[in-house]
C-alpha cells in the first residue's frame, strides 16, 4: 500500500509538472489569442536614401536614432521571447476570470500590439518633422507593411534631399539699451556659426546659452522663452540666414538687472504639512557680518561657518553661479534635510531681490544597522555593522560618526583546511570637518566643499586555528574637489599599527616549511603621507570614448630611516616605540577606458600597475600593504589571492594545513569585458583577465617569484561570461571563469586550452569558478 501510495504521489507530481510546463509553452505562443485577421506588431525600421558620400556607421545611428521615434513600440523582448505578453497569455489573456494567481499574470505582462495599433500616417509625420527639426527641409517619407503568418512589421522609407546651412546669423537687438550691449557681447560664443547645418536643437540650446550668460550678469526675470530666433530658408542655394531678437512682448522686468538685497537665513526652519511659509522678520535682528540676518534663537550654528557657504552679498548683482554654489554647499553640508531658497523683490527698492533661506536639518543623531552576507568560490560568511552618527557636533557642521562592526568568514567547500576561516571584530571613530584645517590659508575651488578627516580605527582578527591580530590605525588628512573631473586625497598622516598574539603550535610548525607563513604574523608598523588623485569623465554618457584613472604614492618611515641610517641588509634594524617600523616607496596606478559600441553595448578596458621600493629598515612591503590577485574583482579565474608571485608554485599544503596568501611588492593586471544589454535590468558580459604579481628581492622558498625581464611570460589569463542584474539602484553580477594559462606549469605547457573538458566533473570541480558579487568589477 505505501509504494502504491508513494507512485500515485510521484505520478500526480508529475502530471503537475507537465501541466505547468504544457501551460508556458502555449504561453509562449505570441499569436494564441489574435483572432483571425488580426497581426502582432514586430516592430518598425527607417532606412534612409543618402548620398553615397555618407559613411554607412553614420547612417545607420541616424536610421537607430529616427526609429526609436516610432510609436507604438513593439512587446518587449528578451533573447527574442515576448516575455511580458507570455505574462499575459499565461493569465488567460481577454479572458477576465477572477482567479487571484491569472489576475497577477495579466498584471505583470502586457497586451499583444497589434498592427492595426500602428498609425503609419502619424509616423510619417514624425519622422519627417524631425527631419526638417536637423535640416532637411525638403525630406519624404512613405511605408510599406510586411506580413510574416501571424507577424508584421513596417519599413519606413526616407529621402533627406539636401540639408540647409546657415548663411549668416544676425543679433537684432537693440544695442542702446543695456540687455542689446550684455547680448551681443556674448556673440563670440554662439552655437550658431556660418556654414554650419540648420539644427532646432542647437538654436534651442542657444537661447538657453544666452540665457545662461544673462543670469550671470543679474537678469533673474529672463527666459529662454523671450528670445526669438528668426529663420529665412528663402534666400535660396539651401541656405538660411538666422536673426536672433526679443520677442516684442517681453516684459521690462525680465530685461532689468536685479540686485540682491536683504539676505535672511532660517537654519533652523520646520517644515510643516502646508508646506513653506513665509516667515515674519524678527525684531531687533542684527545684521551679521553687514551682510546676513540669521535667524538662529538656539545658535545652533556658528554663524561665520554658516556664512561661509553663502555667495551671494548685499548690493551685488543677482548671478545663478553664486545661487547654485550656494544651494550647492548647504546640501552637501549633510546637515540639512530640506533646503529652500527664495526671492521676492524688495518693497522698498527697485530691481531689487530679497533671498530668503529656509533650512530644515536632519535628526542630530541616527543610528543605522547593516547584515552584509558574502559569498565566494568556497568560502562563505556575513558582517554587521551598527553605525551611530552625530551631525553638527560643535556648531560648525562637523560629523562625528562610530562605527562598530563583526562578521565572520568560514569555509564550505574546496579540498584544502585552510586558515581563512575566521572571526573579527572593531570599531572606528571618525570626525569630519567641512573645511580645510591647516594653518595655511589655501582653497582649491570654492565650487566644492573640501573636508579634514580624523579617524581612528581598532580591529581583533582572529584566525582561530592559526593566530590572532590586533590592528591600530590613524588617518588624518584631506580631501577635495578641484572639478568636476579632479579628485584629490592627502592623509598628512597614516599610521598603521598591527600586532600578532596566540600564534598556534600548529601555525608555527607549518612556518618553518613555508616561510611565507611568517610573514603574515610579523609586527607591522607603517607610518607617512599618503597621496590619491582621481580624474573620471565616466559622467559624460553622450561621449564614445571615456575614462578613469586613479593614481596614489603611499610613503612610510622615509625621513625617519634616513636619519637613523637604518638596514636591514647589514642587521642593523632600528625601531620606534620598541616596534621595528617599514621603510618604503609605494606608488600605483588604475586605468580604465570605456567605449560605447552602441547605446546598449560597451567595451570597458582596465591596466593596474602596482610597483614598491623597501629599503633601509625593510626588505619588502608589511603584509597588509603588499599587492594579490584573484577574486571576484581581479582575476575572475583564479580564487583570491591565489596567484603567484612570478611563477613560484601557489603553496597549497594538501588537507588539514594552512593556506600562504600569494602576496608580493609588484603586480601587474589587465582586464577587458564586452557589456550589453538582453532586455531590461538583463545584462550580459564576456571577459578576459590576465595579471601577476611578483617580489622585489630573490626568495629561496619562492623561485620564479622575483620580478624579471620575464615578467610577461608568467601572466596569469583567464576569461569567462556572466550576467549582470541592473536594477538602478543595485547591480547583481554573476560570473563563470575558467583558467586560460597558468604562471607556475612549465613554460611550455602554462597555456591549458587543450586541457578544458566540460564534460569531466573533476575538471569543472579544479578549474570552473563562479563569482558572485555586487556592482562591475571596473
Amino acid at each position: 500500500m505505501k509504494m502504491r501510495k508513494g507512485m500515485k504521489m510521484i505520478n500526480q507530481k508529475i502530471v503537475t509538472l507537465l501541466a505547468v510546463f504544457s501551460l508556458f509553452i502555449s504561453s509562449c505562443n505570441s499569436t494564441k489569442y489574435l483572432a483571425e485577421n488580426e497581426r502582432l506588431y514586430d516592430g518598425g525600421k527607417v532606412e534612409l536614401k543618402v548620398d553615397t558620400g555618407v559613411a554607412n556607421d553614420r547612417k545607420v545611428a541616424f536610421e537607430e536614432s529616427l526609429g526609436s521615434m516610432l510609436r507604438p513600440e513593439p512587446n518587449a523582448k528578451i533573447l527574442g521571447w515576448r516575455w511580458k505578453l507570455s505574462l499575459w497569455n499565461m493569465g488567460g489573456g481577454p479572458d477576465t476570470t477572477t482567479n487571484f494567481i491569472r489576475r497577477w499574470l495579466r498584471r505583470q505582462g502586457e497586451k499583444p500590439v497589434l498592427l492595426s495599433d500602428v498609425n503609419r500616417e502619424y509616423n510619417e509625420n514624425l519622422l519627417r518633422n524631425r527631419l526638417e527639426n536637423r535640416g532637411f527641409f525638403n525630406a519624404s517619407f512613405s511605408s510599406d507593411t510586411s506580413i510574416n503568418g501571424k507577424l508584421a512589421t513596417v519599413t519606413y522609407y526616407g529621402i533627406p534631399r539636401r540639408i540647409y546651412r546657415i548663411n549668416v546669423v544676425k543679433f537684432d537687438i537693440d544695442s542702446t539699451r543695456q540687455i542689446g550691449k550684455d547680448i551681443s557681447e556674448t556673440r563670440d560664443k554662439s552655437l550658431l556659426r556660418n556654414g554650419k547645418n540648420y539644427n532646432l536643437d542647437v538654436i534651442i540650446n542657444e537661447r538657453e546659452r544666452i540665457d545662461d550668460d544673462l543670469k550671470n550678469q543679474g537678469y533673474y526675470y529672463f527666459s529662454p522663452d523671450n528670445l526669438l530666433v528668426e529663420v529665412d530658408s528663402t534666400i535660396g542655394d539651401h541656405k538660411v540666414n538666422m536673426y536672433v531678437n526679443l520677442k516684442p512682448e517681453t516684459s521690462e522686468k525680465s530685461i532689468q538687472p536685479q540686485k540682491i538685497g536683504n539676505i535672511f537665513i532660517y537654519p533652523d526652519y520646520t517644515l510643516n504639512t502646508q508646506g513653506y511659509q513665509r516667515q515674519s522678520r524678527p525684531r531687533n535682528l542684527e545684521l551679521f557680518d553687514n551682510n546676513y540676518y540669521i535667524v538662529d534663537r538656539n545658535k545652533t550654528y556658528r554663524r561665520k561657518v554658516l556664512t561661509n557657504h553663502i555667495f551671494f552679498r548685499r548690493g551685488e548683482l543677482y548671478n545663478r553661479w553664486n545661487h547654485n554654489q550656494t544651494i550647492n554647499h548647504l546640501v552637501n553640508l549633510n546637515t540639512f534635510k530640506f533646503v529652500k531658497n527664495n526671492f521676492e523683490d524688495n518693497p522698498d527698492s527697485t530691481n531689487t531681490l530679497d533671498v530668503y533661506y529656509y533650512l530644515t536639518p536632519l535628526p542630530k543623531k541616527s543610528l543605522r544597522f547593516e547584515v552584509l552576507g558574502k559569498t565566494a568560490t568556497v568560502y562563505n560568511g556575513s558582517e554587521a555593522n551598527v553605525t551611530w552618527t552625530l551631525r553638527n557636533a560643535f556648531r560648525g557642521f562637523e560629523t562625528l560618526t562610530l562605527n562598530a562592526f563583526g562578521g565572520y568568514e568560514t569555509q564550505t567547500g574546496g579540498n584544502v583546511n585552510l586558515n581563512s576561516s575566521y572571526y573579527r571584530y572593531g570599531a572606528e571613530v571618525a570626525i569630519t570637518w567641512p573645511r580645510l584645517l591647516s594653518p595655511y590659508k589655501w582653497a582649491p575651488s570654492r565650487r566644492y566643499i573640501p573636508r579634514t578627516y580624523l579617524k581612528l580605527g581598532y580591529e581583533f582578527l582572529n584566525r582561530r586555528t592559526a593566530y590572532t591580530l590586533n590592528s591600530t590605525s590613524l588617518n588624518y588628512g584631506y580631501n577635495w574637489k578641484e572639478d568636476d573631473r579632479k579628485q584629490h586625497d592627502l592623509a598628512l598622516a597614516e599610521i598603521i599599527y598591527v600586532q600578532p598574539r596566540n600564534v598556534t603550535p600548529e601555525y608555527e610548525a607549518q612556518m618553518d616549511t613555508v616561510p611565507t607563513l611568517r610573514h603574515i604574523i610579523e609586527p607591522q608598523f607603517s607610518f607617512g603621507p599618503n597621496y590619491n588623485f582621481t580624474y573620471t569623465n565616466t559622467m559624460q554618457q553622450e561621449k564614445k570614448h571615456t575614462f578613469y584613472f586613479k593614481g596614489g604614492i603611499n610613503l612610510s618611515g622615509n625621513v625617519l630611516g634616513l636619519i637613523q641610517a637604518a638596514n636591514i641588509q647589514k642587521g642593523n634594524t632600528k625601531t620606534l616605540f620598541n616596534t621595528v617600523y617599514s621603510q618604503f616607496i609605494k606608488v600605483e596606478g588604475d586605468f580604465r577606458y570605456y567605449m560605447k559600441l552602441s547605446p546598449n553595448s560597451q567595451l570597458a578596458s582596465r591596466i593596474m600597475i602596482g610597483t614598491s621600493y623597501s629599503y633601509g629598515n625593510s626588505r619588502s612591503l608589511p603584509y597588509l600593504k603588499q599587492y594579490f590577485t584573484g577574486g571576484p574583482n581581479g582575476l575572475r579565474a583564479f580564487q583570491a589571492r591565489s596567484v603567484g608571485p612570478g611563477s613560484s608554485l601557489p603553496e597549497n599544503l594538501g588537507r588539514d594545513n594552512f593556506f600562504a596568501d600569494q602576496t608580493g611588492d609588484y603586480k601587474l593586471e589587465l582586464n577587458t569585458e564586452y557589456r550589453a544589454k538582453i532586455a531590461g535590468f538583463l545584462h550580459w558580459a564576456a571577459f578576459v583577465d590576465a595579471g601577476n604579481i611578483w617580489l622585489q628581492n630573490r626568495d629561496d622558498n619562492k623561485p620564479g617569484g622575483r620580478f624579471s625581464k620575464e615578467f610577461l611570460s608568467e601572466l596569469a589569463v583567464g576569461g569567462g561570461a556572466g550576467l549582470r542584474f541592473d536594477f538602478d539602484f543595485l547591480i547583481l553580477r554573476t560570473d563563470f571563469a575558467i583558467p586560460f594559462r597558468i604562471p607556475h606549469n612549465t613554460k611550455s605547457d602554462r597555456w591549458v586550452f587543450q586541457d578544458i573538458d566540460f564534460g569531466s566533473g573533476k575538471w569543472r570541480e579544479n578549474n570552473l569558478i563562479f563569482n558572485l558579487a555586487i556592482g562591475y568589477p571596473f
